[in-house]
């Protein structure tokens, strides 16, 4: 192992020489970069990944803070953090008829007037019933997972589905879509 090097040509060379080494030999490197034995399990390209990794992080620096909480997040919770929505964009959701129209706000969710604090208030409120407030505005999949394509579904529906009809005006931008479903705009530029 060499000394630790700011000079990019060294890091990478350096790596480059991880590419040729055997699978021992990394383990080795392994040992001395990390201070304990690799995990078992780990292939050689992925050992080399890791190495290379810490190699560079060393040279030229880690992650910064809000990198390392997006990643513990995913780490924590296994998947990818809520998404959050900007202050300013509109939710339009046809519900039995009624368009229910929602503006996103720094402090919650305003609908009719009033200021909620989360979509699934909003959603109760429409329904008067216990609702997923992102499932409700489709900004969620059913149950938490993807929608996941049937392989053996006709690639044809056998009715013509509803077009949705795209507006743009100025900063404005609006999706509107047939039935029961959302519509989202962000109006801030």
């Amino acid at each position: 192992m060499r000394g630790h090097s700011t000079n990019p040509a060294t890091i990478e060379a350096e790596i480059a020489h991880l590419r040729s080494l055997a699978l021992d030999a990394l383990r080795r490197h392994w040992r001395v970069i990390f201070g304990r034995p690799p995990p078992a399990d780990l292939s050689k390209d992925l050992l080399g990944r890791m190495i290379a990794y810490r190699l560079q992080e060393r040279a030229f620096g880690g992650l910064d803070r809000e990198s390392l909480r997006f990643l513990h997040g995913l780490a924590r919770h296994g998947g990818s953090p809520r998404r959050r929505l900007k202050p300013g964009t509109v939710l339009v959701r046809d519900y039995q008829g009624q368009r229910h129209t929602v503006t996103v706000v720094s402090d919650g969710f305003h609908w009719q007037g009033a200021t909620y604090p989360s979509l699934s208030a909003i959603a109760r409120a429409i329904t008067g019933t216990a609702w997923s407030g992102p499932r409700f505005f489709a900004l969620a999949p059913a149950n938490g997972a993807p929608a996941r394509r049937n392989e053996n579904a006709r690639a044809r529906p056998r009715w013509p589905a509803p077009r949705a009809r795209n507006e743009r005006r100025g900063n404005e931008h609006r999706i509107f879509a047939h039935a029961n479903s959302l519509a989202c705009a962000n109006l801030k530029p």
